[in-house]
C-alpha cells in the first residue's frame, strides 16, 4: 500500500470517526424536547432520531459540495494531511464541548477546522465561500429561529386559547412524535453531507474521483457510510447536552417542544434545499427553544446559560481552527510529505 492510499483511508476513517461524534453529539438537537415533555421515551427517541438521521442522508448533495470547496489543498500528500488535521480539530471541539455539556455546533467545527488546517498548511480558503454560507447564517439562522419559535407559539396558543389543557397537551405530545422525526431528518440532511462534503474533498485530493467541476459525483458507498455513522453515533446519545437542552434552558411543555422542533425543521430544509447552506442543527433548536420559552415571560429562560452557551458558539470556530492547525503541525512532522 502507497502512502497516499494510506493517508486516504485515515482521512476517510477520521471523518467517519467525526461524523459519529457529530451524532452522539448532535443527538440532543433532535430528542432532548420530546424526552423532556415525555413525548417519547429516551430509547425511543434515540431509535427515531438514528433512523431518521439515515434517512435524512439520502435526501440531497448540496451542502456536501458547498462543504467540499471551502478550502482547495493541493492534489498530494500534503493536501490529505491538511484535511485530515481540519477533521482533528473538529473532532477535539467535539468532545470538549460534549464534555461540559455545551451544544456547540459540529458544522461550524468542521468548517473552522478546515480553515484552520489550510491557514497552517498555506493554501486556499475560499473566503467568499465561508462568508455567505456559514458566517451570514451563522448570525441569521439563530435570531430567525428564535423569532420564528416565539410566533409559532404564539399562534399556537392563541389556536388553542380555549382547548381543555390536559387533552392539548396529550395531542401534542402526539405531534411532538412528527416534529421529532422531522427535526431528525432535517439533522440527517444536514449534518452527514457535511461528512460526506470532507470525504469527497479527500477523494479529490487523492485523485480518485473526479472534482464536481470535471463531472465527479459523490460514490454511494461515502453516502452510505456518512448515514450509518452518524446513526450510530445518535443511538450513542448525547445526555449531557440533552439535559442542558431539555432541562437547563427552560422547562418545555408539549406545545413548546412540538413548535420548537417545527421551526428548527422548516429552517433545515430551507437552508439545505434554497441556500445549500451547512447551518448548525444546534444554533436552530436552541434558538427556537429560546423563542417559545420567551413567550411565557423572558425571565422563564435561563439566559446566564443561554449565555454560556452563546459563548461556546462564538469560540468554536476559532477553538477548532487553532485545535486543526495545531494537529496539522503534529501531523507535518509525523508523516514525511
Amino acid at each position: 500500500m502507497d502512502l497516499s492510499l494510506a493517508i486516504v483511508i485515515a482521512v476517510v476513517v477520521i471523518a467517519l470517526v467525526f461524523d459519529y461524534t457529530n451524532g452522539f453529539h448532535d443527538a440532543a438537537n433532535a430528542i432532548a424536547t420530546s424526552v423532556s415533555t415525555r413525548a417519547l421515551t429516551p430509547r425511543v427517541a434515540l431509535a427515531l432520531a438514528a433512523i431518521m438521521n439515515f434517512v435524512g442522508a439520502f435526501l440531497g448533495q448540496k451542502v456536501a459540495h458547498t462543504v467540499s470547496d471551502v478550502i482547495s489543498p493541493p492534489p498530494d500528500d500534503h493536501g490529505l494531511i491538511i484535511v485530515a488535521a481540519g477533521l482533528i480539530g473538529a473532532i477535539t471541539w467535539n468532545l470538549i464541548t460534549w464534555y461540559f455539556g455545551l451544544p456547540s455546533s459540529s458544522s461550524h467545527a468542521l468548517i473552522g477546522g478546515l480553515v484552520g488546517a489550510a491557514i497552517a498548511g498555506g493554501v486556499t480558503v475560499a473566503w467568499s465561500t465561508v462568508l455567505e454560507k456559514v458566517v451570514i447564517p451563522m448570525f441569521l439562522s439563530p435570531i430567525f429561529a428564535f423569532c420564528a419559535g416565539f410566533l409559532v407559539m404564539l399562534l399556537v396558543l392563541w389556536i388553542f386559547r380555549k382547548a381543555n389543557p390536559h387533552k392539548a397537551n396529550k395531542g401534542f405530545r402526539i405531534a411532538q412524535t412528527i416534529s421529532a422525526a422531522a427535526m431528525a431528518l432535517g439533522h440527517g440532511l444536514q449534518d452527514a453531507q457535511k461528512t460526506m462534503g470532507v470525504i469527497f474533498l479527500a477523494l479529490v485530493t487523492g485523485g480518485y474521483v473526479a472534482s464536481e467541476a470535471d463531472g465527479g459525483e459523490l460514490p454511494l458507498w461515502v453516502i452510505f457510510a456518512a448515514a450509518a455513522a452518524i446513526s450510530l453515533g445518535t443511538w450513542a446519545g448525547g445526555w449531557r447536552i440533552m439535559r442542558t437542552l431539555g432541562r437547563r434552558i427552560i422547562h418545555l411543555d408539549p406545545p413548546q417542544g412540538f413548535a420548537a422542533e417545527s421551526v428548527a425543521a422548516s429552517v433545515l430544509y430551507t437552508t439545505a434545499y434554497v441556500y445549500e447552506a451547512p447551518i448548525s442543527t444546534t444554533h436552530t433548536i436552541t434558538s427556537a427553544v429560546m423563542g417559545v420559552g420567551a413567550t411565557k415571560r423572558l425571565s422563564a429562560v435561563r439566559w446566564g446559560v443561554a449565555g454560556t452557551i452563546l459563548t461556546a458558539w462564538v469560540l468554536t470556530f476559532p477553538m477548532a481552527a487553532t485545535a486543526a492547525w495545531i494537529s496539522y503541525e503534529i501531523l507535518h512532522l509525523i508523516v514525511p510529505v
